[in-house]
């Protein structure tokens, strides 16, 4: 488990993110304006763990996307649009 602080409007959030929904939150922090899709980041439930990253007020903005291949379809792009730090961070920065 670790502690994060998301800033929505003008004021800072301390949420506390654990397991796969915080793999979930460092890969989409670490893809910026890239965002994550189930196809180039495997997991087994990204729509999950979304899901539980909004209910902990992490706003995370979803486009579908067609894709090809030898098994053509529909996915979700997944990508972050709020400042996510690690709260280690703004304590070693306030230091």
């Amino acid at each position: 488990m670790a502690n994060y602080r998301i800033r929505i409007g003008e004021e800072w959030q301390t949420i506390f993110v654990k397991g796969r929904d915080e793999w979930a939150l460092l890969e989409l922090m670490s893809m910026g304006e890239l965002g994550c899709t189930p196809i180039h980041n495997p997991a087994p439930r990204w729509s999950s763990y979304v899901f539980n990253l909004r209910r902990l007020g992490v706003n995370v903005e979803t486009f579908h996307e067609s894709h090809r291949g030898s098994f053509p379809g529909h996915h979700a792009r997944y990508i972050l649009r709020c400042w996510v730090e690690p709260l280690e961070a703004c304590d070693e920065a306030a230091a």
